[in-house]
């Protein structure tokens, strides 16, 4: 496609200039890049309750998160989700139980203003099983209002149809040490002590705790009956390997925790298991409590006045991503920064086995994850976005980088799931039926394949001119194909939304099948036809729940990069008559770029649990505009 640009070239390398030095100012000095992951506040609350739990509260300065959590509050009286949700009633019932943890009183006019909204929104009676388990744990909700999963799960074998390694990596994480807090039932005593009566619309004392059945889902009734003989069993005393069960929990747990303190490199994760080993009556000062309760430290800011926690952190996530803009931009392969960058990378690839080789029993190990240290976790999404950026660049030891680029491509490979794409953290985890336990209203209990993910695999044997076997590249085709939407749009799981699909499959196959003209024709015309009159591309959170928002929000830097990037490479290989989509966008980021290279954003861009929990990644916002403006003026050229 001939490109008439919009923006005159001198404006274009300044932008870029700008950007490249924002971005190598902040490499950090053993070469990698790392930004804050922003969630909602229920992180910081969680937290708030794990430490008045254990009684470890006086050595954080939890008093700065009583700032940030006041500072978040909307007018409205709630807390959000994501940014202009207009509220959410979870995270507003935890920020509430939190601040009275810390202190403050029903007559305070911030607890005032928050009440009002919760009590609109039904209260504690409408919250969801994870915000009633954190009430339940000081006595604030009742155990009965909350699923009852039998310690005897732990030991159902792995071939058996109903095992752990059925749910996700992250609902693993989270529900071992769950085994044992559901057992215990503890109510623990706090400083100082709450009551939250006053969220209950129906009042406490009225207050039914039935788990609630489905008009549409057999399965969760089923559930909801089992769940009542799981109770009956308790309360008889009657559950079978109970002991064994619990046994086999505290030793998964333990087997689990990185020497760094971590587990599987989540705060919930991480809280879970720090819950269960008090149920367990660890001292506070044994060497796994202590280890754990630093690495939660370690997900923390601390600024002059605020005390906030992340869900997660992103440093191999983060560097790989931006190795990529740099090279996308223009900077030489063998600069010092991503030469650093390179090397701090190859350190970081896992060659342990970790939980994804239950079900893979071919793969080598050889992938990376997302964090600094999380050996047991590995994903196949960083792990090709790694793969890509070590390849784009030139290191002292281009024979070790070679050697874990092919140890990588071998286990991304192996990843492979049955429907023909590839998940994220495992193999064929996409056992449905376990999104309508009673415990799973968040919906998350699985890692099935997904468009992006698969996207990003193909992607990588396209930029690296890699060879898949060609029995696995048909079948990953195919499922592209399955799972277009009609409009001709890719849904993005693990950013928002359709955006965040549609433009990673267009690069995907604009490097790996040019000859998927049709859809790659469909793709961008779906979104030429979403821009936004300002230039820029948005979409809000509120489409995983709504399809007609699909594409719809106000214009992001992020997204806008997004759009621009499977355009631009979607342009190599298919014939639009239209190049002002391109044009438009373009100056729409040079327009918005500020004088220090940067982007702002308020709008959450990232995804954790598709209608449930979203993310800011703080760095989106830099690196991925560069990258569309270095491509651009790569096509220019």
């Amino acid at each position: 496609m001939q490109v008439q640009p919009r923006i005159e070239k001198k404006h274009l390398d300044s932008a870029i200039e700008a950007s490249q030095a924002y971005l190598l100012a902040r490499q950090y000095s053993p070469g990698y890049w790392w930004a804050e992951l922003e969630s909602n506040v229920s992180m910081t609350a969680e937290v708030v309750l794990l430490h008045k739990i254990w009684r470890t509260d006086t050595g954080r300065p939890l008093a700065k998160a009583t700032a940030h959590l006041l500072a978040e509050q909307r007018a409205h009286g709630g807390w959000e989700l994501f940014y202009g949700d207009g509220g959410d009633l979870n995270t507003s019932i935890e920020a509430y139980m939190a601040l009275k943890l810390l202190g403050l009183t029903a007559d305070h006019p911030a607890l005032a203003r928050a009440r009002a909204f919760i009590l609109a929104k039904g209260g504690i009676s409408r919250a969801r099983i994870f915000t009633k388990i954190h009430l339940a744990l000081i006595g604030c909700y009742d155990w009965r209002g909350v699923p009852s999963i039998p310690p005897w799960v732990m030991l159902l074998p792995e071939a058996f149809p109903v095992n752990i390694y059925e749910m996700s990596s992250w609902a693993r994480g989270s529900t071992v040490p769950l085994l044992i807090v559901f057992d215990r039932k503890p109510v623990f005593a706090v400083e100082p002590a709450i009551t939250l009566d006053e969220l209950f619309v129906e009042g406490r004392a009225q207050a039914r705790f039935d788990l609630p059945r489905s008009s549409s889902d057999w399965w969760a009734n089923l559930f909801v009956d089992l769940d009542w003989g799981f109770k009956l069993a308790e309360s008889l005393g009657a559950v079978p390997l109970r002991e064994e069960g619990l046994k086999a929990a505290e030793r998964w747990v333990l087997e689990r925790q990185e020497a760094t303190g971590d587990w599987g490199g989540i705060i919930p994760a991480m809280l879970n298991s720090l819950l269960a080993l008090r149920c367990l009556d660890y001292d506070p000062h044994d060497p796994v409590v202590e280890r754990g309760m630093a690495a939660v430290d370690r997900f923390a800011i601390e600024t002059e006045s605020t005390y906030r926690l992340q869900p997660c952190v992103s440093p191999v996530w983060d560097t790989a991503l931006t190795m990529r803009a740099l090279v996308d931009s223009g900077l030489p392969p063998d600069h010092p920064a991503l030469a650093a960058a390179g090397t701090w990378l190859l350190k970081k690839q896992i060659l342990d086995y970790g939980d994804w080789a239950v079900k893979n029993r071919t793969g080598p190990p050889g992938g990376w994850a997302f964090e600094f240290d999380n050996r047991f976790y590995p994903d196949v999404d960083d792990t090709a976005v790694v793969v890509m950026a070590l390849d784009a660049v030139r290191l002292a030891d281009e024979t070790a980088k070679g050697q874990a680029i092919a140890r990588a491509v071998c286990w991304v490979a192996s990843m492979q799931c049955r429907g023909g794409g590839w998940a994220a953290f495992d193999i064929d985890n996409d056992a449905h039926w376990l999104n309508s336990l009673p415990y799973a209203d968040l919906k998350a209990m699985i890692d099935p394949n997904t468009a992006d993910v698969t996207a990003r695999v193909l992607e990588m044997y396209g930029r690296c001119r890699l060879i898949p076997a060609a029995a696995g590249a048909q079948r990953a085709l195919d499922y592209l194909r399955r799972t277009q939407e009609p409009e001709g749009c890719w849904f993005g799981r693990w950013g928002v939304n359709y955006l965040y699909g549609t433009s990673g499959v267009l690069s995907a196959l604009a490097a790996f099948a040019p000859a998927e003209r049709t859809a790659i024709e469909r793709a961008a015309a779906w979104l030429r036809g979403c821009q936004n009159t300002d230039g820029g591309w948005g979409e809000t959170c509120g489409s995983y729940v709504d399809r007609t928002l699909m594409g719809q929000g106000p214009s992001t830097a992020s997204q806008t990069a997004w759009a621009l990037l499977g355009l631009i490479d979607a342009s190599r290989v298919a014939r639009f008559s239209d190049s002002s989509a391109l044009e438009r966008g373009l100056a729409y980021l040079v327009e918005t770029q500020k004088a220090d290279g940067s982007w702002d954003e308020p709008y959450f861009t990232g995804t954790g649990f598709p209608g449930h929990f979203y993310l800011k990644y703080h760095l989106y916002q830099q690196h991925f505009p560069l990258s569309a403006l270095g491509r651009y003026r790569r096509l220019l050229s």
